[in-house]
């Protein structure tokens, strides 16, 4: 049972971020446009309110979840560098602290 939930991605790249913020901004943008408009248009304020939150529900739906979209630049990470032997493998601190004492 948990194998399932292991193999589910929840992992979004850089580009894939930006993809759904446009699209998240985008959604609400339009929804309150049209919200406005036909709220005006009937004189309904409620109706406002109603379509901006249809549009808000899509937007998350679209991008909350990391859909295939989003996961189609991956980053490739740099491999891991050697470790270097002497005072360089020292921690900051404890050479700052070596050095204050002399």
């Amino acid at each position: 049972m948990l194998s399932i939930f292991k193999s589910i991605p929840t992992h979004m790249d850089y580009k894939g971020q930006k993809l759904a913020e446009q699209i998240f901004q985008g959604i609400i943008l339009i929804s309150a446009v049209i919200g406005f408009v036909y709220g005006l248009i009937i004189e309904q304020f409620g109706w406002t309110v109603y379509i901006v939150l249809a549009g808000f529900a899509v937007s998350c739906v679209l991008t909350l979840p990391p859909w295939p979209m989003y996961r189609k630049n991956p980053l490739s990470w740099q491999p891991a560098l050697p470790e270097i032997s002497g005072e360089s493998s020292q921690k900051p601190q404890e050479s700052l602290k070596k050095k204050k004492h002399k």
